[in-house]
């Protein structure tokens, strides 16, 4: 793999710029996306102004088939997830001609890492499981 596509959600702009950036160093050819490309307003999709996040203001529906197109334009050889929601992530994997992968992915809750909750599984997570889960851990 020589041309390296970047499906990146916005949340993770500046740490896209960085991995394209090392990306670039080791001498790939990076061709980064954002997940907002095409910016159709959501209520145009008849997306409900109650659902939108912030109400009343302009909201960008995510398109990330758009961004498998463009990266599929660019003959990308490995596409690389950086920070989509889920459900997009498997959107742009459907969509995309080059093979897949997540580098990042995205949880707010846990600061795009969601696998600190397994770490924490005995100690500040064991909330979220039943006791007898936890007995045979």
């Amino acid at each position: 793999a020589r041309r390296l596509g970047i499906a990146a959600g916005m949340r993770l702009i500046e740490e896209s710029k960085i991995v394209a950036d090392v990306l670039r160093t080791a001498g790939f050819e990076p061709f980064t996306v954002l997940c907002k490309v095409g910016s159709v307003e959501k209520t145009k999709v008849n997306i409900d102004e109650n659902l939108k996040i912030q109400k009343g203001n302009y909201e960008a529906c995510c398109n990330p088939i758009l961004q498998a197109r463009l990266l599929n334009r660019e003959k990308t050889d490995l596409n690389v997830i950086v920070g989509l929601c889920v459900g997009h992530d498997a959107l742009f994997s459907k969509h995309s001609e080059a093979p897949v992968t997540t580098l990042v992915p995205k949880d707010r809750l846990t600061g795009h890492n969601p696998v600190v909750t397994l770490y924490t599984a005995t100690t500040y997570s064991k909330r979220i499981f039943d006791s007898q889960h936890l007995q045979s851990l």
